[in-house]
């Protein structure tokens, strides 16, 4: 889960009706701001937050849980604002990121999951050109870096399994955006090329309602 604009403690007590999981928080310094959460059946071997750059590490935007044949990273990627005014930020935050997860991949495979607020390509969204480098989430910065993502060789399962599907994550509150199916693909799981074959199943569950996002699933056979 990303987005949990709640202390540790908050989202303990908000989860406590969900029995059998493990569970692990990674809050932001700022109350009622950003945070990750992660709720595994299978206890990890071990779980760290963030990515050890001090500039980064205020916001609980990450979480690294550890399993015997891979490491699953949960992740809510910073939002450029709406005036752009966080753009270089979230470029430098985009090649910080590449390279910690390059660093996880001498180890073993990654799974990379959440929202990375950003729509990859131009079937990514239903107004590509009246938003292209006007809107937060599809600037040419920000393609560019999901750009290096895959091509430092992650893979966008979704469109590896469905290349020419139209579907969204992401609706705003404004305009009756999901009502009209006006939408964001903007929420993804990006896995090692070493992964890929093993990837069964991807989909995007927009019948679920209660946050401007609705969940994706992946499943994979390791």
């Amino acid at each position: 889960m990303q987005e949990t604009k709640a202390q540790d403690n908050e989202v303990e007590k908000a989860l406590l009706s969900m029995h059998g999981y493990e569970q692990y928080y990674n809050s932001a310094d700022k109350k009622g701001y950003s945070g990750t959460a992660i709720l595994s059946k299978t206890k990890p071997l071990s779980v760290s937050n963030d990515m050890n750059i001090s500039e980064h590490d205020a916001e609980g935007r990450i979480q690294c849980a550890e399993y015997e044949g891979f490491y699953l990273v949960n992740v809510y990627v910073p939002n450029s604002g709406q005036k752009l005014d966080r753009l270089d930020y979230r470029q430098q935050w985009d090649t910080d990121f590449l390279k910690y997860l390059k660093n996880l991949e001498k180890t073993k495979p990654v799974i990379i999951c959440g929202d990375f607020n950003v729509a990859h390509k131009a079937i990514d969204l239903k107004n590509d050109a009246s938003n292209y480098n006007k809107t937060a989430g599809y600037t040419q910065i920000e393609i560019d870096g999901m750009d290096h993502f895959i091509q430092s060789g992650f893979v966008d399962s979704y469109r590896y399994l469905h290349p020419n599907t139209i579907a969204y994550t992401f609706w705003s509150y404004r305009f009756k955006s999901r009502e009209r199916n006006t939408g964001w693909r903007i929420d993804y799981f990006l896995v090692s090329n070493l992964l890929v074959e093993k990837i069964e199943a991807t989909n995007i569950l927009s019948e679920y309602y209660g946050s401007d996002h609705c969940p994706i699933s992946m499943e994979i056979n390791l």
